[in-house]
């Protein structure tokens, strides 16, 4: 039986090893929090921080493969198990690219892939030379996750609020959809793809609010999102699973704005709509094993339960009861004990036909739920 650790215990380590148990595979998962939802059905927790060097070495090195739920791990210590035979998904190399934003954009410059235009900035102070670049969206070089280290920079006042650390300016994109395209290369090289996905944002948490799949867009657009996506995987030359997010603008041009080295929440209605899940799908790649079908089951909308504003301590799901009354609704609490305003407490994936039933129901599902706390 193969030993394979998960680095990070939070919603996206759970569904993993709830995944697993379709395998022969004995999961490890690495976590300093011992109440992470992970832990919670986990038979072999390892409490330690994965961002620690020594706590991912001494985690990895009697595993035979070792992957991960966010990026922010120690990849100096990823590139020291690889030198020791332990296989990573993604490879440490890929993972030094992502998670560094500047890296991640000179990636797609060099590599001739379509993305907004940018500077490199190294301190607020630079930005005064560059306000010709005005209205802009400003990224935290480092450290950015699920909409923090991102702001708009539209005039000099906000030059004030800048960020004061290596960041990317670029170049503002009159967008008309926001798309997630989910690849998956195995580790001959062998790449599947999902359906796209439209997201659809929260304007004030810059989280995903609901999304549908499969993506409404006309067939020329389709095929330069797949083309531009297998393109960044491909030249990321990491077997594993990538959800590449692209802008389509006004004019159909599509442009890549960033890319995730791992299962995504733009994948997770995939669990119901999918043949083969994003978590499936890894596991196959993890294992050696063919990749998975990626057709849809049924089209569908996923809807994120998010914590009410206002609310800080355990949670509570108002709602809930009735959402899971809904023909071809399927609620996913991730084990969080506590919520707090715009923390991801769950999501909601609806199957069905038809778009506008889709939308309906998501609608429906967020006026219906709250997730909020005595």
């Amino acid at each position: 039986m193969r030993k394979v650790g998960i680095l990070g215990g939070g919603q996206l380590g759970r569904m993993l090893l709830q995944a697993s148990a379709n395998y022969n595979v004995e999961v490890h998962v690495l976590e300093k929090d011992s109440d992470c939802p992970a832990a919670q059905i986990c038979g072999h927790f390892t409490p330690g921080d994965i961002r620690d060097y020594d706590d991912v070495l001494r985690f990895g090195h009697d595993l035979d493969a070792v992957t991960i739920e966010i990026e922010s791990v120690n990849t100096e210590a990823l590139h020291a198990l690889e030198g020791a035979g332990v296989k990573t998904y993604p490879r440490a190399h890929a993972l030094d690219l992502i998670k560094n934003k500047i890296d991640q954009k000179r990636f797609y410059k060099e590599h001739g892939i379509p993305s907004a235009e940018f500077l490199v900035t190294t301190a607020r102070q630079d930005l005064e030379s560059h306000m010709d670049f005005l209205p802009a969206v400003h990224k935290l070089g480092q450290g950015g996750y699920d909409g923090r280290g991102v702001q708009i920079l539209r005039n000099r006042e906000d030059l004030k609020l800048a960020f004061d650390s290596p960041s990317v300016l670029e170049r503002v994109v009159h967008i008309e959809k926001e798309i997630s395209q989910v690849v998956a290369m195995a580790e001959n090289g062998e790449t599947a793809i999902y359906p796209p996905v439209d997201m659809v944002f929260d304007p004030y948490l810059n989280l995903l609010d609901y999304q549908l799949s499969p993506a409404d867009i006309p067939k020329e657009v389709l095929w330069k999102v797949e083309a531009i996506a297998l393109r960044v995987v491909k030249e990321l030359k990491s077997p594993g699973i990538f959800a590449v997010e692209l802008f389509v603008d006004r004019k159909h041009d599509v442009l890549v704005n960033e890319t995730a080295p791992r299962v995504h929440n733009s994948g997770h209605h995939t669990i119901e709509a999918n043949y083969s899940s994003q978590f499936d799908m890894l596991w196959r790649i993890i294992l050696g094993h063919a990749l998975g079908n990626t057709d849809h089951i049924l089209p569908a909308a996923m809807v994120n339960l998010l914590g009410a504003e206002g609310f800080q301590g355990p949670a509570r799901y108002d709602g809930l009861e009735e959402v899971m009354k809904m023909d071809n609704a399927f609620a996913h609490i991730y084990g969080k004990k506590d919520t707090r305003g715009g923390r991801k407490m769950g999501h909601v994936t609806i199957l069905g036909r038809e778009k506008g039933d889709l939308v309906h129901c998501a609608k429906k599902v967020k006026q219906t739920i709250r997730v909020v706390s005595d």
